[in-house]
């Protein structure tokens, strides 16, 4: 699932904004409840509680896709950190791997609780676009659909069709996958693969 690649960057980009961010954007809301004394206070704190997820995120996924012991541990942590922007971060980390491994059941598990998270609304649809890929390569295409029916982000638009338009190709629908990769054709015409899929579908149908 080599989409997987420009979304993993996209989290990443998300994920060093918060980090270098998230403080500032706090300001007015804690200024409003605890004047300076409080705002300085509450700065100290959230620092260090962020630099203390950040290091323990890191020391995590390091060895992640090298032993299944340090799987293990990614899973602990995500437990363990629950309310954490680090742990959905972790938790899509351990999608991947799982998806690498062919370890769809365990992809699916870990999407689906990023889905049901207090995640960004970004990061939710990039896990539920890769939620309805693991869904489909299942076969589990009416969940697949659920799941891209839930993505509200409009960027996302052309990734969206490609994936009904895959999940048409396997159910044989090819009219409507003809259809679905053509729109996300639309909305993607630099996109060589979709080319590719609607040139291979029309062999199909004429065989």
């Amino acid at each position: 699932m080599d989409q997987f690649r420009t979304e993993e960057e996209q989290v990443e980009a998300i994920k060093k904004f918060w980090k270098e961010n998230g403080a500032a954007i706090v300001l007015g809301a804690v200024l409003g409840f605890g004047g300076l004394w409080g705002w300085r206070y509450y700065n100290a704190e959230q620092l260090a509680s962020q630099e203390q997820a950040s290091n323990a995120y890191e020391s995590a996924v390091r060895s992640l896709g090298q032993s299944q012991e340090a799987f293990t541990e990614v899973k602990a942590f995500v437990d363990e950190n629950n309310e954490s922007s680090y742990a959905v971060m972790a938790a899509l980390r351990l999608a991947k791997e799982a998806v690498e491994r062919g370890d769809l059941s365990e992809a699916q598990k870990q999407l689906e609780w990023v889905t049901n998270s207090q995640a960004d609304i970004v990061i939710k649809d990039i896990a539920l676009l890769r939620l309805a890929r693991v869904q489909a390569e299942q076969e589990n295409f009416s969940a697949a659909q659920a799941s891209l029916n839930k993505i509200v982000s409009e960027s996302y638009l052309a990734q969206v069709e490609e994936i009904k338009g895959d999940i048409y190709r396997k159910q044989g629908m090819f009219d409507e996958a003809e259809k679905a990769y053509t729109a996300a054709l639309g909305s993607d015409e630099t996109n060589d693969l979709l080319q590719m899929k609607l040139d291979d579908l029309a062999s199909q149908k004429q065989g």
